[in-house]
């Protein structure tokens, strides 16, 4: 697909220097996989519960981790001794995710996230479902879903400097997943992070109450049936601004690129800002597409953005 239109490469920022690292080694040589404060613990689990309802800061060896943790109090940052190399491969907590969090909040840092299925379809390497969570330098891929909310409306979710890649889906009569799909949260803050390779679904569909979707790439190139690149089903106030937004060929919905209210209106609207960003259409395909759908009937706040051939700016939709 030619985008020769565009005047910077590709989002060169977001290739993480530690995607390229050698593959790592066995998590459960030379000791203790998990650590707190110097403790080592076998399993993941353990970890969590010894910090407990207090503070505290979980090292993460170098490996492949087949297992998973469920956090229902205090405080606790997950973090990989080393980024990109502590992997965790395929193993679920509650059917739902590799770390489950409902404790007084969370860190996640320079962990990857791969293989995630369960009998729902909503694998996901997150499942928040209250309280703050802070995300950077991680990865997310080959699951079903990246990360999934519940509601909190007081909280906010941060995602900074991170991949997901090859997720979603819309099979087997099952609601859909997508790469991250979040409740009603209070805040939802997605910055310089790549989006790709979706198997269906949305890339980013949040309903959270205020977003910040700023600085990112959706690179729809290699993608498979897949639908908006950001979708806010309930509405919502904030900004969209400076992303990169590739439209690929093998779309299940290209009407639009971005959607506002299209399932409720829920949340105010009124005032998104959407400026700044740059999007395409894959060329010889005669396809028209719209950079903008608003279901919400509300004065959204659209300034100047770099659209390619095909693409109209705006268009008003109701349900």
């Amino acid at each position: 697909m030619a985008i020769s239109h565009l005047r910077r490469p590709l989002l060169p920022l977001l290739v993480l220097p530690f995607l390229m690292a050698p593959a790592p080694l066995p998590a459960q040589t030379g000791g203790a996989p998990y650590s707190v404060d110097g403790r080592g613990f076998a399993r993941l689990q353990e970890a969590v519960d010894a910090i407990g309802e207090g503070e505290g800061t979980i090292r993460i060896a170098p490996g492949y981790h087949r297992d998973c943790a469920v956090q229902t109090a205090g405080r606790v940052a997950f973090v990989a001794a080393e980024p990109g190399r502590a992997i965790f491969d395929g193993v679920t907590c509650e059917g739902k995710a590799a770390l489950v969090l409902r404790g007084g909040g969370a860190k996640i840092d320079g962990i990857v996230f791969q293989n995630m299925r369960v009998p729902d379809g909503n694998g996901a390497g997150v499942r928040l479902e209250k309280s703050d969570l802070d995300i950077a330098n991680s990865l997310f891929r080959n699951s079903e879903q990246g990360i999934l909310t519940a509601d909190d409306p007081q909280a906010t979710l941060s995602i900074d400097r991170s991949t997901f890649s090859r997720l979603g889906r819309c099979d087997r009569g099952l609601s859909c997943a997508h790469s991250v799909y979040t409740g009603i949260y209070g805040r939802v803050v997605v910055t310089r992070t790549r989006f790709e390779k979706g198997s269906g679904g949305h890339y980013l569909k949040s309903r959270g109450v205020a977003v910040d979707i700023s600085d990112n790439s959706f690179d729809d190139t290699q993608g498979s049936a897949t639908n908006y690149m950001v979708d806010l089903p309930s509405g919502s106030v904030g900004r969209i601004a400076n992303n990169l937004f590739v439209q690929g060929r093998d779309k299940e919905n290209y009407s639009a690129l971005i959607a506002v209210a299209a399932e409720e209106r829920k949340n105010p609207s009124r005032g998104l800002a959407i400026d700044g960003n740059r999007a395409s259409l894959p060329e010889g395909m005669g396809r028209k597409s719209v950079f903008v759908a608003d279901w919400s009937g509300e004065a959204l706040a659209i300034g100047a953005n770099d659209l390619g051939a095909g693409l109209a700016k705006f268009e008003k939709r109701s349900n």
